[in-house]
């Protein structure tokens, strides 16, 4: 598990707990000393991260993971140190002009001091929240006068973990404020004595202290701060000195307070401000963690664990609690796919509510929650020799929906269809069966819109097809970390881009292309040819049946195609003119005597893979007959998990649970076809126990379910009779269709399965 930033795997746990045993007289303090150095858990500056690591310590035990030594108690205040009297506390009597105040100077605070007990004393009697307790990393301050002594006293502490005014100002991520949060530092107490009333000195001070809390800072904890907040009460003070001083009011606090865990909280809002010390400030704490994708350690098979574990576990969420919805969600979708939320939710309100507060979480987005999916795919990447990233994309109608925030157009203006286009990657095996999400798209038109002569004169990074490309460099990204696999992009008509071609020719290490060729485009060869008729002009290299999936009220078909294949150089369109021409192969796939009815089979694919022969030729075919496998995809989307009946009030809350139903779909499309290229493994590699003997009494209405499990064709198809497969002698593999359906008894029936073994299993 992770706690601060840390994390404690089941070795490191067992080795608290064998210290604890060991060592009679081992205090808390040295305890968290000793793990830190285990952990080499340290702060910028090398030190040991000691309360952290004890506030983690105290999570574990609440866990029931470890049980600590007894606190100690605080030995009593040593009766040689000096006692705070009225006398002893000397405090500035002034009234008059700054400039007779002389130099005035901050004196930082060193603990256990006697100008740490002149602070303490100072705040105690004259600030309204006296002198503490200060929260996390701190910086104190006595302010003194050359002719007149001590004048007040600041501090500067650490930051508020959650505030709305300044999260939206600031504009960072959940993950970038959780990295770069305590670059944030809060004046957390300011004083200027009562008697002391000198204008412009509050101002003055708050200026000198700006000038300075960087360096002390770095000279304390190794890092420096970029933005200073601080919280005026305002039924009190009118903020004028922080206003003098340039600081900048945002607005008001909700009045919760710091450790406010339920929300009840109302201690009165305060007015909050802010001041940047550095120009960059808002560029550092935006900045998000480094964007590049790490391949899993390798996890327990799926049969071992939960799937949603498997695909979702590995969420970088700041807040433990939502990883723990996010599983949850993620089981209860794939459970019931066809369900609205309530149902999936099984009625259960405070699931209901949980799972629409989840999805309106500003930490809750589509590239956080798709992310632990991804490298999951990149590490089932690995063990394939050739995979297919397969790109298209589709449109997410959300018309009847009309209070929803955030659509935009997705068909022509006539119709007025709303909603949102979604491009997403899939990666395939050749045989097609499908290994995970790499790389989604998800945005909303531009209700205003642009001519098309005027999208014309757009650069391509501001044009839709550029989605094309930012896919192209995701999976060049999954291609370095994983050198032993051959990772071929795939794209249909809308992918043929003279940039993707040039993007994929500057990176020789990166990932193939195999387009299909837009007649629309028009290309030219070197030869001064047009490419179609370069390719249909080249000698007959054979013959290849292609099976061709039913599409548009036509039937599925096994094609007859004519094949021919050359090496050609096309030239850059005239808007890039002056670019390099680029060296592709082409594949020209005829049908030349289709069926009556049917249109005839023609294609021509550009690819960046050597294609020399009939063989290679009809390789790069079947691979590019794998990318209708996006299109089921789509349809189980669309139909078995339907993410167009979803009312979640605004796309960004629909774009977060969008992305649960991306990787429910992918595994229903994934069960299928496994069902079909590898039937006689055991259905254990994707039914857990109960699930699979469940299955089984069902079927055969045994109340003993056999000692072995099913294959995994044998339990798909009893599955898919629940959805209503039939299963006859000259019925093919079930399809998605029946599969999603079966999926949402099949929950029922375990959950009563479940039920009996326990009343069974229990004693009399």
């Amino acid at each position: 598990m992770r706690l601060y930033g840390q994390e404690f795997g089941a070795a490191t746990v067992r080795r608290i707990r064998e210290a604890i045993a060991a060592d009679q007289d081992l205090t808390r303090s040295a305890l968290s000393r000793r793990v830190c150095e285990w952990l080499d858990w340290r702060t910028a500056n090398g030190g040991l991260r000691e309360m952290s690591c004890r506030k983690a310590l105290l999570k574990l035990e609440q866990q029931g993971e470890i049980r600590l030594p007894s606190p100690r108690a605080r030995p009593g205040k040593p009766a040689d140190e000096p006692t705070s009297t009225d006398d002893a506390l000397v405090v500035a009597q002034v009234k008059g002009s700054l400039a007779e105040l002389g130099r005035i100077d901050l004196i930082p605070i060193e603990a256990k001091t006697p100008e740490s007990r002149q602070w303490r004393e100072l705040f105690d009697r004259y600030h309204p929240l006296k002198s503490g307790p200060l929260c996390g990393a701190q910086q104190r301050y006595l302010i003194q006068s050359e002719h007149f002594g001590w004048l007040g006293g600041l501090a500067f502490s650490a930051s508020a973990w959650h505030l709305a005014v300044r999260d939206q100002w600031i504009g960072w991520s959940a993950f970038a404020r959780s990295r770069h949060l305590p670059k944030v530092v809060a004046n957390s107490r300011f004083l200027i004595l009562p008697s002391v009333q000198v204008p412009h000195l509050a101002s003055h001070v708050l200026g000198m202290a700006a000038r300075r809390i960087e360096a002390d800072w770095v000279a304390r904890y190794g890092y420096a701060p970029v933005l200073l907040e601080t919280f005026v009460d305002e039924s009190r003070f009118t903020g004028t000195c922080y206003r003098a001083a340039n600081w900048q009011r945002l607005g008001q606090t909700c009045g919760r307070g710091r450790n406010d865990a339920q929300g009840t909280a109302d201690i009165g809002r305060k007015g909050v401000y802010v001041y940047p010390l550095r120009p960059d400030w808002r560029a550092q704490l935006c900045t998000e963690p480094e964007p590049t994708f790490r391949l899993p350690p390798q996890m327990q098979a799926e049969e071992t664990t939960h799937w949603a574990e498997h695909e979702f576990g590995r969420v970088a969420f700041p807040d433990g609690r939502l990883r723990q919805r996010l599983l949850q969600l993620a089981r209860d979708f794939y459970a019931r796919p066809t369900a609205p939320i309530n149902q999936a939710c099984n009625g259960e309100q405070s699931k209901i509510k949980g799972a629409y507060r989840f999805f309106h979480n500003t930490q809750v987005t589509m590239d956080t929650l798709l992310k632990p999916h991804i490298e999951a795919t990149a590490q089932r990447i690995q063990d394939e020799a050739v995979v297919l990233a397969v790109q298209d994309t589709t449109s997410l109608n959300y018309t009847t929906h009309p209070g929803m925030a955030g659509l935009g157009p997705i068909n022509t203006r006539k119709d007025g269809a709303q909603g949102l286009k979604l491009h997403d990657t899939l990666a395939f095996t050749p045989d097609g069966v499908p290994l995970g999400v790499l790389h989604i798209d998800c945005w909303a038109r531009d209700p205003q819109g642009h001519g098309a002569e005027a999208r014309k004169a757009l650069p391509i990074e501001e044009k839709e097809s550029h989605r094309w490309l930012r896919s192209y460099q995701q999976v060049s990204a999954i291609q370095a970390l994983c050198p032993n696999t051959r990772l071929i992009s795939v794209g249909d008509r809308e992918a043929d881009i003279y940039e993707l071609f040039q993007q994929a020719n500057t990176q020789p290490n990166g990932p193939d292309l195999l387009v299909r060729a837009n007649r629309a485009c028009q290309r030219q060869t070197t030869d001064q040819q047009a490419l179609w008729a370069q390719l249909a002009q080249q000698p007959l290299a054979g013959t290849l049946d292609l099976y061709i999936p039913g599409k548009g009220g036509q039937k599925a078909r096994t094609a007859v195609l004519d094949i021919r294949h050359a090496e050609v150089e096309i030239q850059p369109p005239k808007r890039l003119k002056g670019s390099a021409p680029i060296k592709l192969w082409a594949i020209y796939a005829h049908e030349p005597n289709p069926p009556r009815g049917c249109d005839a089979v023609e294609w021509l694919l550009l690819t960046t893979v050597e294609t020399t022969d009939l063989e290679q030729a009809c390789e790069r075919l079947s691979w590019y007959a794998t990318r209708w496998n996006i299109e089921v995809y789509h349809r189980v989307l669309k139909s078995g998990c339907r993410i167009e009946d979803r009312r979640l009030g605004s796309a960004d809350t629909l774009q977060a649970c969008l992305a649960i139903d991306l990787v429910v779909a992918w595994r229903i499309l994934r069960l299928t076809k496994l069902g079909r290229t590898v039937p006689d493994v055991s259905c254990e590699i994707f039914f857990r126990e109960e699930e699979w003997k469940a299955l089984c009494i069902h079927a055969t209405k045994n109340p003993y379910p056999p000692d072995t499990p099913p294959t995994l064709n044998e339990a798909i198809r009893v599955m898919a009779r629940l959805g209503g497969f039939m299963g006859r002698k000259g019925d093919k593999e079930p399809g998605t269709t029946a599969l999603w359906r079966g999926i949402q008894r099949l929950d029922d029936i375990t959950e009563t399965f479940r039920i009996m073994s326990a009343a069974m299993a229990a004693p009399p």
